[in-house]
C-alpha cells in the first residue's frame, strides 16, 4: 500500500514537471518555426497541457483498465471547470474580453452534446474513437482558422505573448520535448499502476478512481495555470486554458479507451458523470460568454462551480460506500468459484 502511494504521489510530480518541459519545448519549436503566438497558444500549448491525461489514458487503456481512462477524461472536465475555475474566481474574479475566447464557448458544448451521443449506447467503440479524432482534427484546424483570423487587438494575443516560455535554441528545445516526453510515458505508467493497485486493495472500481484522485492529479498543470494567470490579470487565459483542455479531453483522451479498448462502460458514467459535465458545461457557457457584453464569472459564480465539485465528490464517495461491500462480495465468490 505504501508504495504504492508512493507510485501516485512520485506520478504526479512527474507528470506535472513533465508536461512542463514537453509544452515548453513544443512551443519554442513552433516559435523558432515562426507560426504565430495565437496558434502555439491555442493548439500546442492547449495540447500539451492535456498530455498527462492522454498518457494516463493511454497506459491504462493499454493495461486493460478503460474504466480508468474514461473517468480520467470525464473527471478532469469536471475538475476543471468546479474546482479549478471556481478557486480561480474566488481569487480574483474573471473577465473574458477575448472575441477568440467567446467563439471557443458554443465549441465546447458542442463537442460536450456530441460526446454525449456518441456514448447514449452504453459503449464505447472503436469507431466512436475514430470519430472523436476526426473531430480533434477538426477542432485543430478550426483553432487555427480562430487563430489567423483574430485581430492583432484581441487581449488574448498580448497574454500568450507574455506567457510564452524564455527563447531557446532548437536543440535545447527538442531536449526538453524528449526529456519531457520520456517524463510523461513514465510517469503515467507508475501513476495507473499505483491508482489500480489501491483501487483493487479498497473495492472501489477503476472508473471511481479516475474521476478522482487521477482526474484530480492530472488537473495540477491547469490547476496552477489559471491561478497564476488570475493573479497576473490575464483572465483570458485563464478561462482559455479550461476551454482547451476540456475540449482535448474529450477528443483526444476519450477516443484513446475507445480505440485501444473498446467495449461497454459502467451505466453510471451516463447517468451521473456526462450529466455533471455537461451541466457544468452549461454554467460556464451562461457565466462566461457574456450575452450582450464582457464574460464575467464572479466570486458568487465561482463559489457555486465550487460547491457543485464537492457534491459531485461526496455523490461519487457515497456511491463507493455504497457498492463496495457488493464489490467485494463478488471478489469473494468469485475466489470460491475459482478454489472448487
Amino acid at each position: 500500500m505504501l508504495l504504492d502511494i508512493v507510485a501516485i504521489i512520485a506520478g504526479f510530480v512527474l507528470l506535472v514537471w513533465g508536461a512542463d518541459r514537453f509544452v515548453s519545448g513544443a512551443s519554442s519549436i513552433a516559435n523558432n518555426l515562426g507560426l504565430p503566438p495565437m496558434i502555439i497558444g491555442l493548439t500546442i500549448v492547449g495540447l500539451g497541457t492535456s498530455a498527462p491525461e492522454i498518457l494516463v489514458s493511454t497506459m491504462a487503456a493499454i493495461q486493460g483498465n478503460p474504466g480508468l481512462a474514461i473517468g480520467n477524461s470525464i473527471g478532469s472536465n469536471i475538475a476543471n471547470i468546479g474546482l479549478i475555475l471556481g478557486i480561480t474566481a474566488l481569487i480574483a474574479p474573471l473577465v473574458v474580453r477575448s472575441e477568440t475566447l467567446r467563439r471557443e464557448y458554443p465549441v465546447l458544448l458542442a463537442v460536450s452534446l456530441g460526446t454525449l451521443l456518441l456514448l447514449m449506447d452504453g459503449e464505447l467503440g472503436r469507431l466512436d474513437g475514430v470519430i472523436l479524432l476526426a473531430g480533434l482534427v477538426g477542432l485543430l484546424y478550426a483553432m487555427v482558422r480562430i487563430s489567423m483570423g483574430s485581430r492583432a487587438s484581441d487581449p488574448m494575443t498580448a497574454e500568450i505573448l507574455a506567457e510564452m516560455p524564455e527563447a531557446m535554441s532548437t536543440g535545447r528545445a527538442v531536449v526538453n520535448f524528449t526529456l519531457g516526453l520520456a517524463l510523461l510515458l513514465f510517469s503515467s505508467r507508475i501513476l495507473v499502476w499505483g491508482a489500480v493497485n489501491i483501487a483493487t486493495e479498497f473495492g472501489v472500481s477503476d472508473l471511481v478512481i479516475g474521476l478522482t484522485i487521477v482526474a484530480l492529479g492530472t488537473s495540477l498543470p491547469e490547476l496552477a495555470a489559471s491561478i497564476a494567470s488570475a493573479l497576473k490579470k490575464e483572465h483570458d487565459i485563464a478561462i482559455g486554458n479550461v476551454l482547451g483542455s476540456n475540449m482535448y479531453n474529450l477528443l483526444a483522451v476519450l477516443a484513446v479507451p475507445g480505440l485501444l479498448a473498446p467495449g461497454a462502460f459502467d451505466p453510471q458514467v451516463l447517468s451521473r458523470d456526462m450529466v455533471m459535465m455537461i451541466g457544468l458545461t452549461l454554467a460556464l457557457f451562461i457565466m462566461g460568454y457574456g450575452f450582450g457584453g464582457s464574460g464575467r464569472i464572479n466570486r458568487l459564480e465561482g463559489l457555486l462551480l465550487l460547491l457543485a465539485f464537492i457534491s459531485y465528490q461526496a455523490v461519487l464517495f457515497s456511491d463507493s460506500a455504497e457498492n463496495q461491500p457488493g464489490t467485494a462480495a463478488a471478489y469473494h465468490s468469485t475466489e470460491l468459484h475459482r478454489a472448487s
